[in-house]
C-alpha cells in the first residue's frame, strides 16, 4: 500500500534573519556613512539655528459693562486674523520690499475679554515684532473706540428723550408712579454710560525669559534616531541595486 508523503515546502525564495544580518554586516558601511552623515547634519543645525523667542502683547478689548465687551472677542479675533494682519503685511511689503518675516497668532485666555497676541522671532527683529503688534493694537483701538462712541451717541439721545419726558412728568399730577420710573431709567442710562471702557493694553511685545527654539536635545536625538532609519534603509537599498545589476549583466546576451 502506498502511502502518500507530505509535501515538502519550498522556501528557497524566503529571506531569513540570517540573510537579512548578512546583508546589513556586508553593506554596514553604507550605513555608517548614511547615519553619521544624517546625524552630523542635524547636530551643525542644533548649534547654527537662531534662538528665537516668544514675545506676548495683551490686550483688554473694549467693555459696555464689566462683563460685556463692546464687540465679542471672537469677532475681533477674526476680524484681526482676515483684515488687519494682512493690511499690515501688505504696508511691510511696500515699505521694505520683502514679505513680513513673521507671523502672529492671537488667542482668548478662557473666561475673559482678553486677546493674547503672540509672535516666535529672533532677538533682530524685536523691533519688527514691537511695530507689528502696535499696528494691530491701534486698529483694534481705533475700530472699538468708534463702537464705543456711537454707543454713547445713542445713549445720549435716549437721555435727551428721557429729560423731555421727566420735565413733562413734573407739572401733571398722579404721575409720580410714571416719574419713578423715569428717573430710574435715566440712572441705568447713566450707569450704562459710565461703564463703556475703551480697549486697555496691558502688555506690549514683553519678550519670553526663555528662548522657545530651536530645542537642541530634541533635534539631536530625532537626527540619531532619522540617521539610524536611513542608514539601514540605504544598506539594503544598496544590496537591491547591486543584485538588480548584476541581474542584468548575467541576462545580457554574449
Amino acid at each position: 500500500m502506498n502511502e502518500s508523503l507530505p509535501q515538502r515546502t519550498d522556501y528557497a525564495d524566503e529571506i531569513s534573519l540570517v540573510d537579512l544580518a548578512t546583508t546589513f554586516i556586508r553593506r554596514r558601511y553604507v550605513f555608517y556613512v548614511v547615519s553619521i552623515t544624517v546625524t552630523l547634519s542635524g547636530i551643525a543645525y542644533a548649534l547654527l539655528a537662531p534662538e528665537k523667542y516668544e514675545y506676548i502683547s495683551l490686550i483688554q478689548v473694549a467693555q459696555k459693562n464689566s462683563d460685556e465687551p463692546i464687540q465679542s472677542v471672537e469677532s475681533t479675533i477674526a476680524t484681526l486674523e482676515s483684515r488687519w494682519l494682512p493690511e499690515v503685511a501688505t504696508i511691510y511689503r511696500a515699505k521694505h520690499g520683502n514679505p513680513l518675516p513673521l507671523s502672529v497668532t492671537f488667542s482668548n485666555p478662557k473666561n475673559t475679554g482678553l486677546i493674547r497676541f503672540a509672535t516666535e522671532a529672533k532677538k533682530t527683529e524685536a523691533d519688527t515684532v514691537t511695530a507689528t503688534h502696535q499696528a494691530l493694537i491701534e486698529s483694534v483701538k481705533r475700530h472699538q473706540d468708534g463702537l464705543i462712541k456711537h454707543a454713547q451717541t445713542g445713549l445720549a439721545r435716549q437721555m435727551d428723550s428721557l429729560e423731555q419726558v421727566l420735565n413733562s412728568l413734573r407739572g401733571q399730577q398722579n404721575a409720580g408712579e410714571a416719574l419713578a420710573a423715569a428717573l430710574e431709567k435715566r440712572t441705568q442710562l447713566e450707569s450704562m454710560a459710565e461703564s463703556l471702557r475703551s480697549v486697555e493694553v496691558l502688555v506690549t511685545s514683553r519678550e519670553s525669559a526663555a528662548r522657545t527654539s530651536p530645542k537642541r536635545s530634541l533635534i539631536v536625538v530625532l537626527a540619531v534616531l532619522l540617521g539610524g532609519m536611513m542608514g539601514v534603509f540605504m544598506a539594503f537599498m544598496s544590496e537591491f541595486f547591486v543584485a538588480v545589476r548584476e541581474q542584468l549583466i548575467t541576462a545580457e546576451p554574449e
